[in-house]
């Protein structure tokens, strides 16, 4: 008698299977088929059978297993929008417009905005570049991708600045750069705060450091650097990093060559300055909690007429530079720029101005900025000086000769 082949029988028992409409039951496991894929044109369903073997609990339909890659991106793309506080559905009405977008986009272009989004602005992301819309009716890509991601409260595009690191040449050529981690918002600098009272916080003052004999004179004056003088030209840097914690400087000062620079404590990836690798003997508590919170920190970058700083970090950060104030003040504010927003901290023709007329009484120097991170002095704080700080900075800018 002749025996069925047993591949025939397998086929059998398929054909039974997909005719009996099943959709619940793992063939594999209850037939112990091998582990292979399945096409059977039923008018009801296409099933494939999943090659993963006896653990398997259940069958995918083709259409779902063979989604093609772009419909992946843009289903991605869509699930880490940044949902707004509130009734209104924001995301909901941007979606025709977003999707539309999408479509315009190349398959490279998707990979790197979800790089960038599921990065969150950590680390350098590449551009995204899509063509300009022209005299077409619609807000620009760079506002809806801002919406959608950062900002579901952003109206304008004017309320925007785009980072130094980007190569988009702006509202010249037919494209430009959509990512939206290479823009910021711009911070409004609100009036100055009201007087000091009879103790200035830029009074001088004098605090002596332990073993290396330097030492903090005028809060508001450079500290002493010959070199900083002498090979400035030379060493062709724009600007000098000096890190402190308290009336402690911590690491030497650090030079910067190129147009921006990161200063951080956690950046998943990019280079710069690295305040927690800065050597210190006894670091307290106080500054191990504020460098926890500096996260990805900052971006201090030079552009044209001036410096701008970007807050990347997850908590505000307060900056204080001759340049912010309005003419004629006896001091300068302290300005707090909250996380995602930029401010102009120095410009070039203002410190021209003030270095002619004078700023205040007493030895001050029109080029140096301080910023401190999450933590304010001032009037309206417990800390009158910035020296209270756990961790702060100053900006020491070369002064043109």
């Amino acid at each position: 008698r002749k025996r069925a082949h047993p591949r025939s029988k397998q086929l059998l028992v398929a054909h039974k299977y997909f005719r009996s409409g099943a959709k619940s039951t793992c063939l594999q496991a209850n037939q112990k088929i091998p582990p292979c894929f399945w096409f059977w044109p039923l008018p009801r369903c296409v099933f494939t059978i999943s090659p993963r073997g006896p653990d398997c609990n259940s069958m995918v339909p083709s259409r779902l297993m063979f989604r093609s890659r772009r419909a992946n991106l843009v289903q991605q793309l869509w699930r880490h929008r940044c949902i707004a506080p509130g009734p209104d559905d924001s995301q909901g009405a941007l979606k025709p417009a977003v999707h539309a977008l999408f479509k315009k986009l190349k398959d490279k272009e998707l990979e790197l905005l979800l790089q960038a989004v599921e990065r969150r602005g950590g680390g350098e992301s590449g551009c995204v570049w899509v063509e300009s819309r022209g005299s077409k009716p619609g807000p620009p890509a760079s506002l809806l991708l801002c919406r959608l991601y950062r900002w579901p409260d952003l109206r304008h595009p004017h309320e925007l600045k785009r980072l130094s690191c980007c190569k988009s040449p702006g509202s010249e050529g037919t494209t430009h750069c959509c990512n939206p981690h290479h823009l910021s918002r711009l911070a409004v600098t609100e009036s100055p705060p009201p007087p000091y009272g009879k103790i200035s916080p830029f009074a001088k003052c004098s605090i002596t450091l332990d073993n290396n004999r330097k030492t903090f004179t005028d809060p508001f004056s450079r500290p002493t650097d010959t070199s900083l003088s002498q090979h400035s030209l030379k060493d062709s840097y724009w600007c000098k990093l000096a890190y402190w914690e308290f009336r402690l400087r911590v690491g030497r000062l650090f030079p910067v060559h190129d147009d921006y620079v990161n200063v951080f404590s956690d950046l998943p990836a990019g280079s710069g300055l690295c305040l927690p690798q800065l050597a210190s003997r006894n670091r307290s508590q106080a500054v191990r909690r504020a460098q926890a919170k500096i996260g990805q920190g900052l971006l201090l970058s030079r552009e044209t007429g001036g410096v701008w700083a970007y807050n990347r970090s997850e908590h505000p950060i307060f900056v204080c530079s001759p340049t912010l104030g309005p003419p004629g003040s006896l001091s300068p504010a302290v300005h707090k720029i909250l996380p995602g927003y930029s401010i102009k901290v120095f410009d070039y023709e203002r410190a021209g101005n003030l270095a002619v007329g004078g700023l205040g009484d007493g030895p001050c120097d029109t080029h140096t900025i301080r910023i401190s991170f999450t933590k304010g002095w001032g009037p309206c704080y417990s800390r009158r000086f910035i020296t209270s700080c756990p961790c702060w900075m100053e900006v020491l800018l070369n002064a043109p000769r």
